[in-house]
């Protein structure tokens, strides 16, 4: 189901669900900076609250997470800062709404997709960067731990890998046909299972969409987990994919409301502009180390 926005011909690629005293937040990818929503309910009216960074310098911000530590609030993003690649950074707000600023970069690679989330053993980066060794070069996913909010240990952790054709990022990896995408990360724990949730492919493919990957047992150290991808039989079996009215369905994020989980992701309508991805919302079923979706048109 399509989010409903207070503003028209605007994009919401990337969506991160945030919720605090109960009230929810959306923050998107973006050129000049992080751009952010607000509503009152996942179907209510979501109001654009505009750029929420107050960086010293970058453009093309991609992909940001949000994480509420004791008081403070904070953003994990990748940009580019002058003739820097597609770096991750972190800063800091007293708000949800920022503004965040005194950002630090955590790394001096590609890295992009943040999720930071907190267990018995602390903090935990998951991210995506590329590996270019092995049969299917191309983006993984990683994880990494946090010493604290600026300081990541600097010891990732590869998880989940390209195994199938679908993956391959045509058209977006150029003229790198034989390159693979597995980006956009989202963890969460239900029971003994951990799960992992991630896109794969091109946004402007057939078969971009999402996936996920489960691992049970009860270590909270999250770079100790072996997570095995879901398959059909060690087949192609996407979670999330086009569908009757939709079409570019990806990288999404989870949020748990009552007994419910739900997914925010970005997908177009058919014959609209490839860059044109905006929010939307569907139902998710997690048990016992399967998840399910309901994907509706009007209605959740």
């Amino acid at each position: 189901m399509k989010l409903k926005f207070d503003v028209k011909y605007k994009a919401q690629a990337d969506p991160f669900i945030f919720e605090d005293d109960g009230k929810f937040y959306l923050f998107v990818t973006a050129g000049a900076g992080v751009e952010a929503y607000s509503a009152k309910s996942l179907t209510d009216i979501w109001h654009y609250e505009g750029v929420v960074t107050e960086f010293k310098s970058g453009h093309n911000f991609w992909a940001p997470s949000v994480i509420k530590i004791d008081d403070a609030y904070y953003m994990y993003v990748s940009f580019n800062d002058e003739n820097i690649g597609q770096f991750m950074h972190v800063a800091k707000a007293s708000s949800p709404l920022g503004p965040y600023k005194d950002e630090k970069m955590l790394y001096n690679f590609f890295s992009i997709d943040s999720h930071v989330v907190q267990t018995e053993s602390g903090l935990f980066l998951w991210y995506a960067q590329n590996n270019y060794q092995g049969e299917r070069i191309g983006t993984r996913v990683f994880v990494d731990k946090l010493l604290d909010p600026y300081t990541v240990a600097n010891n990732p952790v590869e998880v989940i890998v390209p195994t199938f054709d679908e993956e391959k990022n045509v058209p977006c990896g150029g003229e790198r046909p034989n390159w693979h995408t597995i980006e956009g990360p989202c963890y969460f724990k239900e029971g003994d299972y951990h799960y992992l949730m991630f896109s794969g492919g091109c946004y402007m493919n057939d078969t971009y969409h999402v996936g996920y990957a489960v691992a049970k047992t009860n270590e909270t150290d999250l770079t100790k987990l072996e997570f095995i991808k879901h398959t059909d039989n060690g087949k192609f079996s996407p979670l999330l994919i086009k569908n009757d009215f939709e079409e570019g369905t990806g990288h999404h994020s989870v949020i748990k409301l009552g007994d419910n989980y739900y997914a925010i992701y970005h997908a177009r309508d058919y014959g609209a502009d490839k860059f044109d991805r905006t929010g939307r919302v569907c139902k998710l079923f997690v048990k016992d180390g399967i998840i399910s979706v309901e994907v509706k048109e009007n209605e959740l």
